[in-house]
């Protein structure tokens, strides 16, 4: 992590790459809005309100710094979470779109994305590539209710990196104290998200990893985060309605896996989609480049026979 005096200070996410950057002030305090203008609209009706009768989604810490105790209370609430949901991969998910959104070639934040908390916002969760989404934060927002010294930023990617870890992944050594943006007007803009099915996948990859500062091993080692969860068509447009393995979920029922076990972290990712021996396991366009473009395609040959390598790629690109 780089200097945060006037430089950029790295904070990774538990799912993907991510970074915020800001001044040494403006990393030690921030305020945030508590009106209700219409012109500020959040998601306090699908959220609701906090006992106070304020919406929650402005109930953020002026301090920039999230509480090191809370963080830890908070990592035990969302353990307890997964236990009784086994919502493990939209807690990856969420993280992943938070930060996802990162631009290394844009100075200035929150103008960069990454993970800053904005997709607790309406304007957010309505892009096409959020669908769903909406869900994970209405699990986690007791949480965050509970630990108010807690920000957003900081709490979707903890939720993320112990869903992982909880699923039999990595411990991912986290570096916490993400500011949250304060207002919608500072969510980005759609489209930084990855496709699915672009016309180019390899191309497609490596624009949008590449410019959060990525390389072809850390996409590899991230693509793996599929082998948790499910791609429901309602959402995506990708996947079937259900299959043998999703019928009887556990969680809600249906949508289609990348893995048989698809609440269990290991390289069962790499092995399916090279095998390809199984019509109810989904492989997207950009799964199939994995194997099908020389760079990505060597790099998959070492995690299919060794799921250490996957776990050591994603603690170096998720910090």
């Amino acid at each position: 992590m780089t200097s945060l005096t006037g430089a950029t200070s790295h904070l990774l996410p538990s799912a993907t790459i991510a970074a915020i950057s800001a001044s040494t002030t403006a990393r030690l305090a921030i305020s945030f809005s508590s009106s209700s203008s219409s012109s500020l609209k959040c998601i306090r009706s699908l959220i609701g309100t906090t006992s106070s009768g304020r919406f929650s989604t402005f109930a953020s810490p002026k301090c920039a710094a999230s509480d090191p105790d809370q963080l830890k209370s908070a990592r035990e609430d969302i353990k307890e979470l997964l236990k009784t949901t086994s919502c493990h991969p939209i807690l990856v998910r969420l993280g992943w779109h938070d930060a996802g959104t990162y631009n290394k070639n844009i100075e200035d934040w929150p103008q960069r994305g990454g993970a800053n908390g904005s997709l607790r916002f309406e304007i957010e969760l309505k892009h096409g590539a959020n669908a769903g989404l909406v869900n994970a934060l209405k699990l986690l927002q007791p949480i965050k209710d509970k630990y108010s010294a807690v920000t957003y930023a900081d709490l979707f990617q903890l939720a993320s990196a112990t869903a992982i870890e909880e699923a039999g992944g990595p411990k991912i050594p986290m570096k916490y104290g993400r500011m949250d943006v304060s207002v919608p007007e500072q969510c980005p803009e759609e489209g930084r998200l990855p496709d699915a099915g672009p016309p180019s996948p390899a191309a497609h990859l490596r624009d949008v990893f590449y410019r959060m500062g990525l390389n072809d091993k850390e996409i590899v080692a991230l693509s793996g985060a599929h082998t948790l969860g499910r791609s429901r068509p309602e959402r995506s447009g990708w996947g079937k309605p259900e299959t043998k393995y999703t019928k009887d979920g556990p969680g809600a029922p249906g949508g289609q896996s990348w893995t048989v076990q698809w609440l269990k972290f290991d390289n069962s990712y790499f092995k399916d989609i090279k095998e390809k021996r199984d019509n109810d396991l989904l492989v997207l366009p950009t799964d199939a480049v994995l194997f099908e473009d020389p760079s990505f395609k060597g790099i998959c040959r070492e995690v299919c026979c060794r799921s250490r390598r996957i776990f050591q790629g994603l603690c170096r690109s998720t910090r």
